[in-house]
Parts: C-alpha cells; sequence; structure tokens
C-alpha cells in the first residue's frame, strides 16, 4: 500500500489550496478514506472522511463549510479542496486508508501517507 500526498505549500489568508493523494497497492474503491491534519506541538486532527463510493462525507466542524473532500476512485486519487484558508490551518496534511469502509474519526486507519505541509500566513 502506498499513499503519497502532494499539492501542500504556502498560501495567504483567505486563500486556497488542493491537496492530493495518490493511491495505489490495493483496492482504493473498496474502502473509506480520510484527511487528517496535525500542526506543530498538537495532536493528530482528523479533517474529512468519504465513505468508499464517494456519496458519502464528512467533514470536522472547524473546516465545514471551507473544505471539500473528494475522491475520483478511476484514478484511485483522493482530494481535499480548500477554501478561505485561516492561520489556524497550518498543519502537515496526511490522506489515512480506513481498514474498512468506516470513514469517520473514529476509523481504524491502517495505512498512511507521508504528510504535506501547508501554511496559511500573511
Amino acid at each position: 500500500v502506498q499513499l503519497v500526498e502532494s499539492g501542500g505549500g504556502s498560501v495567504q489568508p483567505g486563500g486556497s489550496l488542493t491537496l492530493s493523494c495518490a493511491a495505489s497497492g490495493f483496492t482504493f474503491s473498496s474502502y473509506g478514506m480520510s484527511w487528517f491534519r496535525q500542526a506543530p506541538g498538537k495532536g493528530r486532527e482528523w479533517v474529512a472522511g468519504i465513505s468508499f463510493g464517494g456519496g458519502i462525507q464528512r467533514e470536522a466542524d472547524s473546516v465545514k463549510g471551507r473544505f471539500t473532500i473528494s475522491r475520483d476512485n478511476a484514478k484511485n486519487r483522493l482530494s481535499l479542496q480548500m477554501n478561505t484558508l485561516k492561520p489556524e490551518d497550518t498543519a502537515a496534511y496526511f490522506c489515512a486508508k480506513s481498514a474498512s469502509r468506516d470513514f469517520f474519526y473514529d476509523a481504524n486507519y491502517d495505512y498512511w501517507g507521508q504528510g504535506t505541509q501547508v501554511t496559511v500566513s500573511s
């Protein structure tokens, strides 16, 4: 299993970024997927999750209305569209594969990417 994130970078407050996660080594369309983040000195935070088919998405309250998770099962790709970014969104962002079809914050995630850094600063 391999998960490779891309798309991070530096952006001003109010800006947008789209993160991508390329998945390989497993049947992508059979598992729930999520994005997590971890800011310096803080614990890991679940950001958003999506069902195996892509029809159901859930977001943390801290990003609801600003971030959108999506997936393309034909391309084995997970995405996170981030709009209206705030300084408190600064963190390393990780995609994670669920061990089942669960995709909420308390699901069992068995594989993680290496992360991509997002920095929001003026």
